[in-house]
């Protein structure tokens, strides 16, 4: 059982607010649960709300926000147990039972379904059917309590039961007790005491009926002795016991009992909204041209929510994944209940050409980022009673924007072709004037071991071709090298005695020095040293 105890007068001060259990029950239940405790303030508003529609510049007011949701449109059940015992007759309690019901019933919508209930030694319905008729169903209440009637307190919440197990009921419920007397049944009651097995069977039944709709009490102790009210919420789980100082306060805390169920009506039909924000994406997934450095799109804000109106503060835009800024939303933007809205933007910047800047045309994907305080008019009127958890960002779906430019320059292909060639060139140069310098000066060619007369051959052009009189064949080419005294030409000699490959040897010779390959002897004397003598058995290549 939840109870909260009201000791405070309703004469200006707010009393504290009922503490409310978990509820149980289907999924559409998620808003009730979210709508635990209901303070003083939602408990004091004027029954039945009224006032002028809030204008676009104002806030609403709860009931602006009940008329827009249409609480009318959204049925209850209501079950209001009236005690006739014959303690009821004593300061003027029942008499101001009936005149106070008569506003609270006011108040229902004609689609609400009313089942008025006295009791006393037994339960007696007095009235079922809509609650648009309210001299009807006060007409069925008895001018007075029964003298010698006693107060079966747990019959009559069978028979609430009885009412709320009918098929077709709506999905919500409220039970409403108003008694001053403790449970003290006749004799032959199938409930003698206030608990055993009976009271375990109503507790099973009415957790059945709050799994199919949102069931909850109200309990209205009625006098300053001892008194039965707080049975209701050993059977309603839901249930709050509000105690007024007198009898003369009931009719505010009636009116309190109405805002609540009010409030429980609202959070019903949002309850499919709990969670739900605004969504924004580009409008079309078209690829946009951002050669000349701007471009428009088309941005797309969407509400998520069936009736909840959302404002969305402070907006503004950025791109993730290319170099681009994005202008021209509005700061703020309202959305009405699964309104789109499309704004133009402006793309401004440019695609990055990146290290090597030819001519090309470049694409990327535009990943939309918006920011801003996503919040609804409703909360604040709402509050506490129901909540709307608005997420508070704006969540982005959808693809990137697909972006194409051209970037570059014409010219840097060419520039690079003519850089590259020059860097090998130069390379090529240097390296054929190391590996392949001019040869300058002679090279004689004899026998190792004495005999005819050297040849001698003129060293010219870049290699030279061996073809001595003796035989075989060969070649000379030079290799440049630094030396402490200046550069230096050393000759790169190979020979084959036979003029076969696998005969030949190769050997390196520097300047004014000899080497034997093959049983040959090669001199190698540099242009100043050669004395003129004609050559005649080699050939440059």
């Amino acid at each position: 059982m939840r109870q909260s105890v009201e000791e405070q007068s309703a004469k200006g001060q707010s009393p504290a607010p009922p503490h409310r259990g978990p509820g149980a029950g289907r999924v559409r239940r998620l808003a009730a649960k979210g709508r635990a405790a209901v303070v003083a303030v939602a408990l004091l508003a004027v029954w039945p709300l009224a006032g002028t529609p809030a204008s676009a510049d104002t806030v609403p007011s709860r009931a602006d926000v009940y008329r827009a949701l249409g609480i009318g449109d959204q049925p209850a059940d209501y079950v209001v147990l009236v005690d006739t015992s014959g303690s009821m007759a004593g300061g003027g309690r029942y008499s101001t039972v009936r005149s106070t019901l008569r506003p609270f019933l006011d108040g229902l919508s004609p689609r609400d379904h009313v089942a008025l209930v006295t009791f006393d030694s037994r339960p007696e319905a007095r009235y079922i059917g809509s609650a648009g008729n309210t001299d009807a169903i006060m007409a069925r209440l008895p001018a007075a309590p029964d003298p010698g009637g006693e107060t079966d307190i747990g019959a009559a919440l069978e028979t609430a039961l009885r009412e709320l197990e009918r098929p077709g009921a709506p999905e919500i419920a409220s039970v409403v007790l108003l008694t001053d007397g403790e449970h003290h049944p006749p004799g032959g009651s199938r409930y003698p005491k206030a608990t055993g097995p009976a009271w375990d069977g109503l507790r099973t039944r009415a957790g059945a009926v709050g799994k199919r709709a949102e069931l909850a009490g109200y309990a209205l102790p009625l006098g300053s002795g001892a008194t039965g009210a707080e049975l209701l919420g050993s059977v309603v789980r839901d249930t709050s016991v509000m105690r007024p100082d007198s009898v003369q306060d009931l009719g505010a805390y009636l009116k309190r009992a109405g805002e609540r169920i009010r409030a429980r009506k609202a959070g019903l039909l949002l309850a499919r909204d709990l969670g739900k924000g605004v969504t924004v994406s580009w409008a079309d997934g078209a690829a946009r041209d951002v050669t000349g450095g701007s471009a428009t799109a088309s941005v797309t804000f969407r509400s998520t929510t069936e009736r909840v109106p959302l404002t969305i503060s402070q907006v503004s835009a950025a791109l993730g994944g290319a170099s681009l800024g994005v202008g021209g939303l509005p700061s703020r933007i309202t959305l009405r209940p699964g309104e789109s809205k499309t704004y133009t933007v402006r793309l401004e910047g440019e695609l990055p050409a990146g290290p090597l800047p030819y001519r090309r045309t470049e694409k990327a994907g535009a990943a939309l980022r918006v920011s801003g305080r996503v919040t609804s008019d409703w909360e604040q009127a709402l509050a506490p009673d129901v909540r709307l958890d608005v997420p508070g960002r704006v969540r982005t779906t959808g693809r990137d924007l697909p972006l194409r430019a051209t970037v570059g320059s014409a010219a840097f292909l060419p520039a690079l072709l003519a850089g590259v060639t020059a860097a090998l060139l130069a390379v090529w140069l240097w390296w054929r004037r190391t590996n392949r310098p001019r040869l300058l000066g002679e090279l004689l060619l004899a026998p190792a071991f004495g005999g005819a007369l050297p040849d001698r051959i003129a060293l010219s052009g870049r290699r030279v071709a061996l073809r001595p009189r003796a035989g075989g064949r060969g070649t000379v080419h030079g290799r440049r090298r630094r030396t402490g005294d200046g550069p230096q030409v050393d000759l790169l000699i190979r020979y084959t005695p036979d003029g076969s490959a696998d005969r030949e040897s190769r050997a390196t010779c520097g300047p004014g020095r000899q080497v034997v390959v093959n049983g040959v002897s090669f001199t190698y004397l540099p242009a100043q040293w050669a004395d003129g003598l004609p050559s005649f058995t080699g050939r440059p290549q």
